[in-house]
């Protein structure tokens, strides 16, 4: 698992490879312009995935709309398949997995190609069943990726899914020249800030000391960064085995917040971008309530630095791109906090990598 969270530089690396061009200001994918015009006019975008893959789906809706202006919903494949969606002609599916075997994902995607819907695949595995049974789609080139638990295949998935929207949201006319030149750019520089967060990663080993014999932690973001809570409380429960939650910073009110007491570690992602003021509220609300407060915090946030426990920084990004970014610090808490409890972090108890059964 730690080799393929150092391996992340250059599977973001070889993802954008070939395909994005910062100079030039282009982004080629074969698969997505043979399908432009159908996406640039469709009226929903339904994203069906499982586990990590349905958290890159997340962050994904919020580009797309943000980008493109087209309705997203984010499905998990398992309710997706059952519950009989509405799906019009015309409609385009993206589905996300790193396997490209996941049998609920799969069933999805054969249902919804059967009432007209042009499916897009995002898949790590050459020749896998998603990406045969898809009309177009991207391969992530993550590279093999043995540990149970998925980190540079979620990155590779988002960086996909971040240059489809720049694609779209460009040709479409949503996305202005100078925020499509510096977005291209922002992307362009993921590895090696990437490589910039691994660098320092000693003070995050240190952290998972500190908390490995905690039973609970929430995790809270918003916007962008919402998603990537979700991820860090996942990637804790496969690893760990600590019961985590992700939840939406402002939804805490609405419950979460009476789990807080001076035994609970709360992990904010709170990098710089527009809700970053709001970010920091919330942290004052955990901090008077005596909750151990820990943050992914953008470099030279002293504000945010001045309330934490304790913190680990990340490189500043524009907040489109910065996901992928500040899942890695999350990634390695995980595990560091499972080598410390002593657990089999690469093969995790009743996991299995590629889940092929409903």
């Amino acid at each position: 698992m730690l080799k393929e969270i150092f391996e992340q530089p250059t599977t973001i690396y070889d993802c954008l490879r070939g395909r994005l061009d910062a100079a030039a200001g282009t982004i080629t994918m074969a698969g997505i312009q043979q399908y432009a015009d159908q996406i640039i006019n469709a009226n929903r975008i339904v994203i069906i995935a499982c586990g990590t893959s349905w958290h890159a789906g997340l962050v994904a809706e919020y580009i797309i709309e943000d980008l493109c202006r087209i309705n997203v919903e984010v499905e998990y494949a398992s309710e997706f398949r059952y519950r009989n969606p509405v799906i019009n002609k015309g409609d385009v599916i993206i589905a996300i997995s790193q396997s490209g075997e996941t049998a609920d994902t799969l069933v999805a995607i054969e249902s919804a190609k059967e009432k007209g819907a042009i499916i897009l695949g995002v898949v790590n595995v050459v020749g896998s069943s998603i990406s045969r049974a898809s009309h177009a789609g991207a391969y992530t080139h993550a590279g093999p990726e043995i540990s149970v638990a998925s980190t540079k295949a979620f990155t590779a998935q988002l960086t996909v899914l971040m240059m489809i929207a720049l694609k779209v949201g460009y040709m479409k006319g949503t996305l202005s020249s100078d925020r499509y030149r510096r977005l291209l750019n922002e992307l362009d520089a993921v590895p090696e800030k990437a490589a910039w967060v691994l660098n320092h990663h000693d003070h995050i080993k240190a952290i998972a000391e500190k908390y490995k014999d905690a039973r609970d932690f929430l995790y809270l973001g918003r916007g962008y960064n919402f998603a990537i809570a979700l991820e860090g409380a996942l990637k804790l429960k496969e690893i760990s085995y600590i019961h985590a939650e992700g939840y939406p910073a402002a939804e805490m009110k609405h419950g979460p917040i009476a789990l807080v007491d001076e035994n609970l570690p709360v992990v904010f992602v709170a990098t710089k971008d527009m809700y970053h003021e709001k970010v920091v509220s919330n942290m004052q609300e955990i901090k008077a309530r005596k909750g151990k407060l820990l943050a992914v915090i953008t470099e030279g946030d002293e504000m945010s630095k001045s309330i934490c426990d304790d913190v680990m920084i990340v490189p500043e990004t524009d907040e489109v791109i910065a996901p992928l970014i500040n899942v890695i610090p999350l990634q390695l808490l995980s595990y560091y906090i499972g080598v410390a409890k002593g657990c089999n972090v690469d093969m995790p108890r009743n996991l299995a990598k590629s889940v092929t059964v409903e």
